[in-house]
């Protein structure tokens, strides 16, 4: 669709259904809707495109961010389910908004209305996982770094223990902070980019990710899941959160489960003791998987360094920042902002 038949489509919806398909609370037709919202921004925001009529661009921009919040607005009063009691205050669930590898992340509300979500376990055997995620994200929450780095991590907003009346079983769950308004997964963007990402594009991506990895690695905390779906990325702000810290190991434990589909991008170490270098290979799998063919020879070599098969051969991630950057700089030479959007892969 070209930039006259985004802003008919836009002009002339009614309701929020007009532009993003039936409300629902479930997991696909929320992100299907998230992905058809960045498209169309994308293509008639009067900051990225030249028009005729900027005043034309900015009431369709404003019209479709009302649409867009009456939408996720209406997705989240479906569904209404019980309340959960934590520690801090009471949280009434909502539907589902994702589906993690060993938990179910639910929407819902805070005695004041302000939206997060519930991380629950699926079986209550991971309850040690979830207890894993809070004490990384505790630990990593008052390094000396939280000034900039709270921006990279996903924020424990509290914990609640469940006891379920029927089944006599505890889950532990986790309430964070709720980022499935604002971010896709780097899943989204290699689905919006099967060919791979613009290697511009990757750098800063990349170089949040080896910040992020720097501060977990100097709090004692391995990732051991660095993979796609577990990245978040914020394309407007440039923003990178990593989730998925259920996984989270101390360096020389074994992990307490792994993701059977992500297997080819662990280290040659699986199956033995973590150690920060395992990140280190699976951020760098990661970056051969984004780019595919279009990764640089410079930077291919790069990764490979960072994935040899001895992990004492690997840099730490403190070290790779510098290195990064120098290979931006032989790379790109002068940095400059690069306007970054996710075409959507889901049409109504």
């Amino acid at each position: 669709m070209n930039i006259r038949e985004v802003l008919e489509t836009v002009e002339s919806a009614s309701v929020a259904s007009d532009l993003f398909g039936p409300v629902s609370h479930d997991v696909a037709p929320r992100r299907a809707m998230k992905r058809r919202y960045y498209r169309l921004v994308s293509v008639i925001h009067p900051d990225r495109v030249c028009l005729g009529d900027v005043a034309r661009s900015a009431a369709a921009t404003a019209r479709l961010n009302e649409l867009y919040g009456i939408w996720v607005a209406q997705a989240d009063s479906m569904n209404i389910g019980p309340v959960y009691i934590g520690e801090r205050g009471e949280y009434r669930l909502g539907g589902s908004v994702a589906s993690g590898s060993v938990s179910e992340l639910y929407g819902a509300r805070d005695q004041s209305g302000t939206s997060v979500v519930l991380k629950i376990p699926r079986d209550c055997r991971a309850n040690s996982m979830i207890e894993a995620e809070r004490n990384a994200l505790g630990d990593i929450a008052h390094s000396g770094n939280s000034g900039w780095s709270v921006f990279y991590f996903p924020r424990l907003v509290d914990r609640v223990s469940h006891h379920d009346n029927v089944s006599g079983e505890r889950r532990e769950i986790n309430v964070l902070n709720d980022l499935t308004g604002e971010f896709l997964t780097l899943s989204d963007v290699l689905a919006a980019y099967p060919n791979g990402l613009d290697p511009r594009d990757w750098a800063w991506m990349h170089r949040r990710l080896l910040r992020t990895l720097a501060v977990a690695h100097a709090q004692g905390w391995v990732h051991t899941a660095i993979t796609a779906d577990n990245i978040l990325i914020h394309p407007d702000l440039h923003g990178v959160v990593l989730a998925g810290w259920s996984f989270a190991t101390r360096p020389g434990d074994r992990p307490v489960a792994t993701i059977a589909s992500a297997h080819p991008s662990y280290p040659p170490e699986l199956g033995g003791s973590v150690t920060p270098a395992w990140d280190v290979y699976m951020a760098h799998q990661l970056m051969s998987t984004m780019l595919g063919d279009r990764i640089p020879s410079r930077m291919k070599a790069f990764a490979l360094g960072c994935m040899q098969s001895n992990p004492r051969l690997r840099p730490g991630a403190v070290d790779l920042l510098g290195e990064f950057d120098e290979l931006l700089d032989l790379l790109h030479g002068e940095r400059t902002f690069r306007v970054f959007t996710v075409p959507s892969t889901n049409w109504y």
